[in-house]
């Protein structure tokens, strides 16, 4: 199992683990699908609020689609110093591999000031990759 990939912004660490999931995959109709588990830690000293997130999804070919929305898995936790959040979801694409990269939209909820968290970009493996050959 490959270790978490994790970035710490302001105080705020983010970390990611990535599952393939071959039951809901369909390799031969060029369809993947992954599940992510993400934990989002207050290490720093002020309550925040996650308000909005942005993801950037590319496959296999370069294609990047973005996907912005409110909260995350219909939430918008707030979390004071020392707690963190943990949710999971999942992406398809239409290659056997692909990386995401994003940021979390969050505010200071003393101050209302707004600030964003960067999200590792970590990659989607799955068994279906082509492997390079050296000759």
């Amino acid at each position: 199992m490959r270790d978490d990939y994790a970035e710490t912004t302001r105080g705020i660490r983010v970390s990611v683990r990535a599952f393939y999931l071959a039951d809901q995959s369909e390799p031969d109709r060029g369809h993947y699908v992954w599940a992510y588990r993400v934990t989002i830690r207050n290490e720093g000293a002020e309550t925040v609020q996650l308000l909005q997130r942005t993801w950037l999804i590319t496959d296999a070919l370069g294609r990047t689609q973005q996907v912005h929305g409110e909260g995350v898995v219909g939430e918008k936790p707030v979390l004071e110093p020392g707690q963190s959040f943990e949710y999971t979801s999942g992406t398809p694409l239409a290659t056997p591999s692909g990386f995401m990269r994003g940021a979390y939209h969050m505010v200071v909820t003393s101050t209302g000031e707004p600030f964003d968290v960067a999200i590792p970009a970590f990659s989607l493996d799955s068994p279906h990759q082509p492997t390079s050959r050296v000759h």
